[in-house]
């Protein structure tokens, strides 16, 4: 199976190839540079393989919840690339690739994942390894720190845990079982998720490639409705 995954949720942009298992990345911290370097990541990455997009089996790209920004470029580059090469897409969450990053490199089991949502608030979700893969628990949410309601040993990875790491740590009920620090989603772990969506058939045609910004304010037009 061949799947190209992108990532510019956050602070960092990736693109990385995943053929067959064996996955190759590449990951830059570039703020605010992510239109510039995300196709040329692409392209590099195709070239290396010596593969065209349309022998690829599918697209997938992180959905979110994430900068506004950077999800939105994410959707639009995949909706772009899914168009001109006919390609399903699978929206992968950043909660979860963060998650799976703590999976693979620090062996956790039970994780607790979070990026910084800014207005003193994050993005969170917990996940589960079982015999079936990596699962959420309950619904990704949005909430301050102190109305996180969760129990149980957690490893905790990402920026919400970075910037607020003292009153996570006090909350009732709540364990630190380990932590990473200065993590970001990144597309090694969008591109593993992908591989069980994809077999699920939980993709989609690239005119409904969506983002999932988890605050209910903001609005999406899909390429089709744009004017």
């Amino acid at each position: 199976m061949k799947i190209l995954a992108i990532d510019t949720a956050t602070e960092a942009c990736s693109v990385a190839l995943n053929l067959d298992g064996k996955i190759k990345e590449i990951f830059e911290l570039i703020p605010r540079q992510h239109t510039e370097r995300v196709l040329p990541m692409v392209d590099e990455l195709l070239l290396a393989a010596g593969l065209e997009l349309k022998q690829l089996d599918a697209l997938a790209f992180n959905r979110g919840p994430g900068s506004f920004t950077g999800v939105r470029v994410a959707t639009s580059v995949v909706q772009g690339l899914g168009f001109s090469s006919n390609l399903p897409v699978i929206g992968v969450s950043s909660l979860a690739a963060l998650a799976q990053q703590a999976v693979r490199e620090h062996g956790a089991s039970r994780v607790f994942a979070s990026i910084d949502a800014r207005m003193n608030e994050i993005y969170w979700a917990a996940y589960e390894v079982s015999d079936s893969g990596l699962q959420l628990i309950g619904d990704e949410q949005v909430t301050k720190t102190e109305n996180i309601h969760i129990q149980g040993n957690w490893f905790c990875i990402g920026s919400g845990w970075d910037s607020f790491h003292d009153e996570i740590s006090r909350l009732p009920d709540f364990s630190v079982s380990g932590y990473a620090e200065n993590c970001f989603p990144r597309a090694h772990d969008i591109a593993t998720l992908a591989v069980d969506l994809y077999q699920d058939k939980s993709y989609a045609s690239a005119d409904r490639a969506m983002p999932a910004y988890v605050r209910n304010e903001v609005t999406w037009k899909k390429i089709s409705e744009q004017g």
